[in-house]
């Protein structure tokens, strides 16, 4: 299971810190992204439960596309702040989309004026693909259509949990 909320995978990088308990409102939305090349998952969650959902995957390829879709999905949820999973190896080294990531939640939030948070999602796609299996979808084209979007799910409630366990 991901760790999350870290600012994979050095310390040294501020740009997107642990979230402090006192960072973030009792109540709100955050909006999870699990980025891809060719589809983003997305995921909703509210602090005040500590519960996170799919919420859908954005397909374009195309970034006006993606970030089009994705102001759609802020104006609608209207999220207090933003998760961006952040893959690395599972030694922790920098992996081939990392800086990707780290680029698209600097564009999040330059674009929307958002604090935006990372968290590690080492093994959540892993997970995700488990947990649809389990759930019964054996057909892989199925698990394939819902999986960026309980990846999202998975790094966004791991992320809830431990803002939750680190709280006053």
């Amino acid at each position: 299971m991901p760790e999350a909320a870290t600012a994979a995978p050095s310390p040294a990088d501020t740009r997107f810190p642990r979230p402090a308990p006192d960072t973030l409102p009792a109540r709100g939305t955050v909006l999870g992204f699990d980025f891809g090349l060719a589809r983003i998952g997305v995921a909703s969650g509210e602090l005040e439960t500590g519960l996170a959902s799919a919420l859908t995957t954005v397909h374009a390829e195309a970034n006006d596309a993606r970030f089009a879709a994705i102001a759609r999905l802020i104006a609608e949820w209207r999220p207090v702040a933003l998760v961006v999973g952040i893959p690395t190896h599972l030694d922790g080294r920098e992996h081939e989309l990392t800086a990707r990531c780290r680029r698209f939640a600097n564009q999040l939030h330059g674009r929307h004026a958002l604090p935006v948070f990372t968290a590690d999602e080492r093994l959540s796609s892993v997970a995700a693909e488990a947990e649809l299996a389990e759930a019964g979808r054996k057909d892989w084209r199925e698990r394939k259509a819902a999986l960026d979007a309980a990846a999202a799910r998975i790094l966004l409630q791991t992320f809830l949990d431990t803002r939750r366990h680190e709280r006053p």
